[in-house]
């Protein structure tokens, strides 16, 4: 399988986009545009879904996954992310993608250049990809602490 290089972004064009590829651009649509009832409609609204990012830890049910996007989109700072380099893996009612995100986070004067690795899994839900689980990781060390000091300092 050849990982897709053409970004993620959201800003895509959504007409004519369907399945996998329409469920990860209203994510980064959602999440790029802080925008939380199009990230609520992205997400399952169940107890058995997780999140687990650099910075979060391990979240798990609706409740406490919208508290982690509500603190980013009310704060003062501003995070842009793109999913690129990535597959899907599509089964009848699931799918997943894996690949990388990459992107800023911006708090006043401190810029924070982002490199994630990223996995989304989706379930089909009444005919409509919800997403279930998130995991996002940070390879390098140093990024890492950068990223995790500008966090707490900037939302």
């Amino acid at each position: 399988m050849i990982p897709e290089k053409k970004p993620v972004t959201g800003h895509e064009d959504k007409n004519g986009l369907t399945g996998p590829l329409l469920a990860l651009t209203g994510f980064y649509d959602a999440f790029n545009n802080r925008d939380l009832k199009k990230m609520s409609m992205n997400w399952a609204q169940t107890d058995e879904i997780a999140m687990d990012n650099p910075v979060g830890g391990i979240k798990r049910g609706w409740e406490d996954i919208r508290a982690v996007y509500e603190r980013i989109f009310n704060g003062p700072a501003r995070v842009y992310v793109e999913f690129h380099d990535y597959t899907i893996h599509e089964a009848v009612d699931m799918f997943y993608a894996v690949g990388r995100e990459r992107g800023e986070f911006r708090s006043g004067e401190t810029v924070v250049k982002l490199a994630i690795r990223t996995s989304r899994i989706y379930r089909l839900t009444d005919g409509r990809w919800q997403q279930v689980h998130h995991h996002g990781s940070i390879d390098n060390p140093e990024l890492l602490a950068q990223y995790q000091t500008a966090v707490k300092s900037g939302i």
